[in-house]
């Protein structure tokens, strides 16, 4: 049970402005090992630049960030280190055009890691198993369809072998019908206990793997419970007209 574990990721109180816009305003969650917190909210309500100041690709203004008891906001040790443990999936993919599938996964242990290349290269095929591309992995980026490239990245992040996964709309770029095969992905590594942070749209996704649901507005957390305590008793009208219109714009999540 998530209750008995401990905390792998604290945010706290993070603020960021851009010029006069002030895109997050205090933010405040934990985050259990084997934990699935999903973050919604509407466009340009600071999601995605929440997980950049997580994983200090955005230096916040204010707050800070732990993970498993050592501060990340402000560290004087190389950043890189906690890069290692918190993996980010992008919606864009950032994969190496010029690289194989099987390339792109396994540079990091190799360049990063300091892995030996027969030991990389065994490590990177696990995890392309791992997410269904096994007969990928020698294909490039330009033979892959978005699902496949999606579920690259995900096998990218998988081999560091992260303490947290932070994903970025991870099917906001993709056709309809390849949304289904990345949320497949994700709801597996969920079960199987990795400890995950979600920004999506995908509702019926979320109601299915989330321990926590949390629905950020204007930079702020306005209502935050489980998944019942969100779509069937949500504390605030906001969040029942928000999530009415998602789903209505979205339709049912390929999950469902």
């Amino acid at each position: 049970m998530q209750e008995d574990q401990p905390i792998v990721l604290k945010i706290e109180n993070i603020h960021k402005r851009y010029g006069e816009t002030e895109v997050l305003k205090g933010v405040s969650f934990t985050v259990k090992r084997g934990e699935t917190k999903v973050i919604i909210g509407p466009s340009g309500s600071g999601k995605s630049t929440l997980l950049r100041c997580i994983n200090q690709l955005t230096i916040p203004d204010q707050g800070r960030v732990w993970l498993e008891d050592e501060e990340v906001t402000h560290i004087k040790k190389d950043i890189n280190l906690f890069r290692q443990k918190i993996g980010m999936v992008f919606q864009d993919f950032n994969l190496f055009d010029h690289l194989t599938a099987l390339r792109n996964v396994e540079i990091g242990l190799i360049k990063v890691k300091g892995m030996n290349k027969k030991q990389a290269r065994e490590r990177a095929y696990n995890e392309l198993l791992r997410v269904g591309l096994k007969d990928q992995a020698n294909l490039y980026p330009a033979q892959l369809s978005g699902g496949q490239k999606q579920r690259v990245s995900i096998a990218r992040a998988l081999a560091m072998d992260p303490s947290v996964i932070l994903f970025d709309e991870p099917t906001s770029a993709l056709d309809p019908e390849l949304i289904g095969e990345v949320l497949e992905v994700i709801k597996n590594l969920a079960l199987s206990g990795m400890t995950m942070v979600v920004v999506t749209h995908e509702m019926g996704f979320a109601r299915s793997v989330a321990n926590e649901i949390i629905f950020i507005e204007n930079g702020m957390i306005l209502d935050q419970g489980s998944p019942y305590d969100l779509f069937i008793n949500p504390k605030h009208e906001r969040t029942k007209k928000f999530l009415y219109k998602i789903t209505e714009l979205y339709g049912k999540s390929k999950d469902e």
